[in-house]
C-alpha cells in the first residue's frame, strides 16, 4: 500500500502513526492507499494541533460534563452497578452532507414502504393472503397484536419516529442491520453526545459547519402539537419508569420537548378517553409518545400481568381518542424475519428495489432458504426468527445455545433440521471502521450508525447525524460489536454555513401555554417526598454529629445525657452509634430515588447535587473512622444539603412542584422540631439537652443573640416554637405552609372546603392560644399528631 501521509506536519504523523484500515474492511478516515479523505482534514489537522495532554483535558472535560448532568444508562447484568456512565467516545464521525442526504432519502423511502406493510398488517391483509409474508411469521409473533387489527389509528399514519441500525459493506454501500419500528431509544442519548463532544472539540466544531440537531427536533414537535386531537388536551410521553435502561433519555426527551412525562399509574381512560391524573384534576391526553414494549401497554387486552401500562388504552385508540406514537403492535417490523422479505415487498409495492438494502437474510422455514443457508454456513450468522433484537447483540446466540455462539457447524445444522421456521440466517456483515482514540493515537474501530427519522407535515425528516456505535475491538463483522464498545456523535458537515437552529424560538410552534395545575399526582407526590427526606436527612445528620461529639468526649463513660440522647433515637427508629451510616444513607438514598424520579422536571444542577449526596453516604467503615473525619464527613453532607436548598429556593421556578417539595419539607420540620423539644425540654432532662436542641435546630448563633448566656426551656420555645423571624421555628413552617396551601386551593377551587387548608387553619388557631410560659410537653406532642395529620391530609386531597 502507498501511504502519502510521510509529508504530514510532525503532530499529524504523531497522531496517525500506525493508523490503517484492517483487512476487508473499508474505513471512513483514510482510503486504501493511505490518503486522507477530504471530509476528514481540518479535524485531524486541528486535533494534531493538541498536545496529549491538552487532549487528556478536553476529554475529562467531556466526561464532566456527562457525570455532572447525570447522564447514564441501566446495565441489568449480574454484578454489575444498576447505573453505569454513557460510554462517550470523544472522536466523532464525519460524515459529508451529500452523502447523508443521499442516505436519508433512501431510508425516508423505507420509511414509507414500512408504513404500508403495516397499514396491510393490521388492514386488508392481502400480504400475508397473496403469499408475500408467510403467514406462521404473523401469527406466532407476540409483536402481532390480534386486538389492533382493523383499527386506523386517528392520524392515518401507524409510524411517526423511526430509527434504523445502518453500515457500511466493504463496497461502500450503506446496509440496513435492523428496523427500529415500535419505541426507538437513543436520540436523547444523541443530543447528550453533542453537548458533550462540541465541549471536548468547541473550536473544531464551530468552524466545521456542523448541521445543529435542534432543527429536527423542533420540526417533530411541532409535528406533535399537530397531531393532538382536541385543543385541551395534551402530548405525553409514556415511560415504563426509573428501572427502565433508558429512563434517563425519557426524562431528557420529555423536557426538551416540553411532554408531560407520566407513567401507566398516571392515566386513567374514562369514557374512551384516556386522562392524566394530575393535582388539579382529571387532564386529556390525545398524543402519547410509547416508550415502552407493545405488550406491556394495556393490561386489559395484552398482558394481564402488566404493571406499567394504562388500562383501556386500545379501547380509546380504537375510538379514535388517541394518537399513540408508534401505533399498539408496529413492533412486528423489527422480527429478524421480516427482513427477508422486505427486499420481496418492497418491488411488490414499490415497484423497485430499495435505495438502501437491508443485510441478506434468509427464513429457513422455506426449503430453498434454508438450504442456502446450510451451503454458506461459514458466512452466516443464525438468530431466532422472531427476535426484535439488534444483529449484535448475544442474548439471541445465548438462545440458540453455546455451541452456536461458538460457531459449530454442526450445532448449526442440528438446528436448522430441528427447527428450521424459529431460524434466520443472516449474513455476516462487515462493517467499515472510523478513528477512535486510544493511548493519544487514532486507531481503527468498527462502527454502526443509528439514524432517526421523524414524521413531519413535509414528509420524514432526518436528524442531522447524532448517534453512532464504536466497536471495542478490530473485529469488523457486526456480531462482534455484541463485545462491548462505546458511542460516539455523527457530524454531518457542510461545506457552507448551516442555519443556527434553537428550540428557544420555534417560528411555527405555538403551543398555548401549560395550565400549572397540570402536575401529574405522582411526580406531586414525588416532590413532596423529596422534600420530606431531605429534612429528614439533614436532621439526621446534625442529631448524629451532636450525639458523635459528646460520645467521643465522654469517652467509655456512659453519661446521663449519653444514654438520653441514646433513648431519644431508639424511639426514632435511629441506631445509635458513631456513623449513623445506614440511617444516613437510607434516607439520602430515598430522596435520590423521588429525584430520579422528577428528572424531567429538576435541572441538571439539581439532579447533580442529590447525586452528589447519595455519593457521599456510600463510604466504607470496615476499618473504624476517626472522630475528626467522621464529623467533616457530616459537616460536608450538611453543606451539601444546603447546597440542594440553596438550589430550590434560587434557582427552581416557583411552581405547583416546587410548593409540594416546600411543604414537604416544611412539614418534616416542624415535625421533627416538635418531637425533639418534646424529649429535650422536660424537666427531668440531663444537664446539656437544652444545648443538644439548640444545636440539632442550628440556632446556637441567633438564641445567643437574643438571650445572651440564658438558656432555659422557656428561651428555647419563644426562639424555636414562637419566632417566625427565626426559619427554623415551628411558627415559620405554618405560616410556609399557609402560604402555599393557601395558593393550591386558589388553584383547585373546586375541591370543596374539607382542606388540607382548613385543617391548618384549625391547627393554627390552637397553636396561636398558646404561648412560652404556658406551653408543655404533652403540647408538643400534639403539635406533632397534628402535623403528621395534616400531612396525611395533604397525600389524600392531592396525591391519591
Amino acid at each position: 500500500m502507498t501511504d502519502d501521509r510521510r509529508d504530514l506536519p510532525i503532530g499529524l504523523s504523531a497522531l496517525m502513526a500506525d493508523y490503517a484500515p484492517l483487512h476487508g474492511a473499508p474505513d471512513e478516515l483514510v482510503s486504501p492507499d493511505g490518503k486522507i479523505f477530504p471530509v476528514w482534514w481540518e479535524f485531524v489537522n486541528a486535533l494534531a494541533g493538541l498536545s496529549h495532554n491538552e487532549l487528556d483535558k478536553r476529554m475529562a472535560r467531556g466526561d464532566q460534563y456527562l457525570r455532572d448532568s447525570g447522564v447514564f444508562f441501566r446495565h441489568t447484568a449480574p454484578g454489575d452497578e444498576a447505573e453505569r456512565q454513557w460510554p462517550l467516545s470523544p472522536m466523532p464521525v464525519l460524515i459529508d452532507e451529500t452523502e447523508w442526504d443521499t442516505l436519508c432519502e433512501g431510508l425516508s423511502e423505507r420509511c414509507d414502504l414500512l408504513e404500508t406493510i403495516l397499514a396491510d398488517l393490521y388492514g386488508d391483509g392481502t400480504l400475508v393472503r397473496d403469499g408475500h409474508i408467510p403467514a406462521p411469521l404473523i401469527a406466532e409473533s407476540e409483536e402481532w397484536i390480534r386486538p389492533m387489527v382493523g383499527v386506523t389509528p386517528p392520524s392515518g399514519h401507524y409510524l411517526h419516529f423511526l430509527a434504523f441500525e445502518v453500515g457500511r459493506a466493504p463496497n461502500g454501500q450503506w446496509w440496513v442491520l435492523n428496523d427500529r419500528t415500535q419505541a426507538p431509544s437513543g436520540a436523547g442519548f444523541a443530543l447528550e453526545n453533542r453537548v458533550a463532544t462540541s465541549r471536548i472539540f468547541s473550536e473544531i466544531y464551530s468552524h466545521l459547519n456542523v448541521h445543529r440537531l435542534a432543527g429536527f427536533f423542533s420540526a417533530f414537535q411541532y409535528s406533535l402539537s399537530q397531531l393532538l386531537i382536541d385543543d385541551d388536551s395534551q402530548a405525553a410521553l409514556l415511560s415504563p419508569g426509573t428501572m427502565s435502561a433508558t429512563y434517563y433519555e425519557h426524562a431528557y426527551i420529555a423536557r426538551y420537548l416540553g411532554l408531560l412525562l407520566v407513567e401507566g399509574e398516571d392515566i386513567l381512560v374514562e369514557r374512551g378517553r384516556p386522562m392524566v391524573r394530575t393535582v388539579g384534576g382529571l387532564k386529556p391526553i390525545s398524543v402519547l409518545w410509547r416508550r415502552l414494549d407493545t405488550l406491556y401497554s394495556d393490561p386489559l387486552e395484552l398482558a394481564e400481568s402488566s404493571q406499567i401500562g394504562v388500562p383501556g388504552l386500545i379501547g380509546a385508540i380504537r375510538q379514535n381518542k388517541v394518537n399513540v406514537i408508534n401505533a399498539i403492535g408496529s413492533g412486528i417490523l423489527e422480527t429478524r424475519a421480516m427482513l427477508a422479505f422486505i427486499p420481496r415487498l418492497s418491488r411488490v409495492l414499490a415497484g423497485g428495489p430499495l435505495k438502501i438494502p437491508n443485510v441478506a437474510t434468509w427464513w429457513c422455514g422455506q426449503p430453498k432458504e434454508r438450504e442456502t443457508v446450510i451451503e454458506g454456513l461459514e458466512r452466516m450468522s443464525l438468530a431466532p426468527a422472531l427476535s426484535t433484537r439488534l444483529p449484535f447483540d448475544p442474548d439471541d446466540l445465548v438462545q440458540l445455545g453455546k455451541d452456536v455462539t461458538t460457531r459449530d457447524p454442526d450445532a448449526m445444522k442440528a438446528i436448522l433440521e430441528h427447527s428450521p421456521e424459529t431460524i434466520v440466517g443472516q449474513e455476516l456483515v462487515t462493517l467499515s471502521t472510523t478513528p477512535a482514540i486510544q493511548d493519544g493515537r487514532l486507531t481503527p474501530r468498527p462502527f454502526s450508525l443509528r439514524v432517526f427519522m421523524g414524521r413531519t407535515p413535509d414528509g420524514w425528516k432526518a436528524m442531522p447525524g447524532g448517534y453512532a456505535r464504536i466497536g471495542i475491538s478490530d473485529d469488523v463483522t457486526a456480531v462482534g460489536m455484541h463485545r462491548g464498545g462505546s458511542v460516539a456523535d455523527v457530524w454531518v458537515t457542510s461545506k457552507k454555513p448551516v442555519d443556527d437552529v434553537t428550540m428557544v424560538n420555534p417560528t411555527k410552534n405555538k403551543r398555548p401555554r401549560p395550565n400549572p395545575t397540570d402536575l401529574p399526582i405522582r411526580a406531586a407526590d414525588n416532590f413532596f417526598w423529596l422534600g420530606r427526606y431531605l429534612e429528614r436527612a439533614e436532621g439526621t445528620v446534625r442529631l448524629a454529629r451532636a450525639y458523635q461529639l459528646r460520645k467521643t468526649d465522654a469517652g467509655d463513660v456512659d453519661t446521663p445525657l449519653l444514654a438520653f440522647m441514646t433513648d431519644y433515637l431508639k424511639w426514632l427508629g435511629l441506631a445509635p452509634n458513631l456513623e449513623f451510616r445506614d440511617d444516613i444513607a437510607q434516607t439520602i438514598s430515598s430522596a435520590a430515588a423521588c429525584a430520579r424520579r422528577l428528572r424531567d422536571r429538576l435541572s441538571p444542577d439539581g439532579m447533580s447535587a442529590v447525586s452528589e449526596l447519595e455519593r457521599m453516604t456510600q463510604f466504607d467503615t470496615s476499618n473504624g473512622v476517626s472522630m475528626p473525619a467522621s464529623a467533616a464527613r457530616k459537616s460536608a453532607i450538611l453543606h451539601q444539603l444546603a447546597s440542594f436548598t440553596g438550589l430550590v429556593h434560587e434557582n427552581m421556578y416557583h411552581s405547583l412542584a416546587w410548593r409540594f417539595l416546600v411543604i414537604g419539607r416544611a412539614l418534616e420540620r416542624a415535625a421533627s422540631s416538635a418531637a425533639l423539644l418534646s424529649r429535650f425540654t422536660r424537666k427531668a432532662s440531663p444537664s446539656g439537652a437544652l444545648d443538644v436542641v439548640l444545636e440539632c435546630s442550628d440556632s446556637v448563633n441567633s438564641h445567643r443573640q437574643l438571650n445572651g448566656f440564658i438558656l432555659t426551656a422557656q428561651t428555647i420555645y419563644e426562639l424555636i416554637v414562637f419566632d417566625t423571624n427565626n426559619p427554623r421555628s415551628i411558627g415559620a413552617q405554618l405560616l410556609e405552609l399557609e402560604r402555599h396551601l393557601r395558593a393550591l386551593s386558589i388553584l383547585t377551587p373546586e375541591r370543596g372546603e374539607n382542606t388540607p387548608l382548613h385543617a391548618l387553619m384549625n391547627l393554627q388557631a390552637d397553636f396561636g392560644s398558646q404561648s412560652p410560659s404556658t406551653l408543655t410537653t404533652k403540647d408538643l406532642l400534639g403539635i406533632r399528631s397534628r402535623v403528621w395529620e395534616l400531612s396525611d391530609a395533604m397525600q389524600t386531597f392531592y396525591m391519591s
